[in-house]
């Protein structure tokens, strides 16, 4: 049961609305501020699985927004927040790692989205570059994000109806640095039972080519934060309200069939959006 309530805080902070078949409007706004937690984990997914030295929070407020260039080209703009603590000890034999927390920079991510396609179906290609914005403290072993840049480029396919959509993505995470690539895959589903509220059923595969050597601090790996093939089977739910408009707020979690080298504990995410 653990395991089935298991989320993945960078899963669920960055999977919302990063990977989308449709394109805004030229001169459309979309702007959202949310904040993930995930606190007080030791267990990680492994084989076998394995214990962090301290007790770990990994929260992230993030800010993301897309701009419509043209009716078929939009900018996106990730710039997310960290906030991690290392804590007591899980009861390992050892103590390389003191107890810290920092407030700090994760990868900062910009994206250009183009639909090539739009009848009843809408299908689009995304390119997202994330920079090497992470900090890395070695006493602690926080990480805040990858050490490398990220090339990430998708297909998106979808359609909608007046109640119900669907869509599905696929692409690859090409890393520098020595870390290893991974494949990505992702589908939701949303429907609208009532005229404010879109219920949104979804699942992300990460899959790790293990082509990366890198080598991390010790400290690092005692922490499991950003190390190298990390991979996940994941599903989740998330609710949008939209109070107006132009304004509603979100609230999501999910769940993992598997992992490797993520956290094993629950996480949820909050957030409001605005529209321009």
């Amino acid at each position: 049961m653990t395991k089935k309530l298991t989320i993945l805080v960078f899963f669920i902070a960055s999977y919302s609305f990063s990977q989308n078949a449709w394109t805004k409007k030229k001169s459309e706004v979309y702007s959202q501020i949310s904040f993930t937690t995930i606190s007080d984990y030791g267990n990680i997914f492994g084989n076998p699985d394995y214990n962090t030295e301290r007790f770990i929070t990994d929260n992230t407020l993030q800010l993301y927004g897309e701009y419509g260039l043209t009716d078929k080209s939009t900018l996106v703009l990730s710039i997310p927040i960290k906030f991690n603590e290392t804590g007591r000890l899980t009861g390992m034999g050892s103590q390389f790692t003191t107890a810290d927390s920092k407030a700090v920079l994760g990868n900062i991510e910009i994206g250009f989205r183009r639909q090539f396609y739009k009848k009843k179906w809408v299908v689009s290609g995304q390119l997202n570059l994330e920079g090497n914005t992470n900090s890395y403290s070695n006493a602690s072993g926080i990480r805040t994000g990858y050490d490398a840049w990220t090339l990430t480029p998708t297909i998106s396919i979808g359609r909608s109806f007046n109640w119900i959509y669907f869509q599905g993505f696929t692409g690859v995470n090409l890393r520098s640095n020595n870390y290893s690539s991974n494949f990505r895959f992702g589908a939701e589903v949303g429907i609208k039972p009532i005229k404010p509220i879109w219920i949104i059923g979804f699942v992300d595969v990460v899959k790790s080519f293990e082509n990366g050597n890198v080598k991390l601090p010790i400290n690092n790996l005692l922490t499991g934060l950003y190390v190298n093939d990390q991979e996940y089977s994941a599903y989740g739910l998330k609710a949008i309200g939209e109070v107006t408009k132009k304004f509603g707020a979100t609230i999501g979690f999910g769940g993992a069939f598997s992992g490797n080298n993520v956290a094993k504990k629950a996480a949820v995410t909050f957030g409001v959006y605005h529209k321009f």
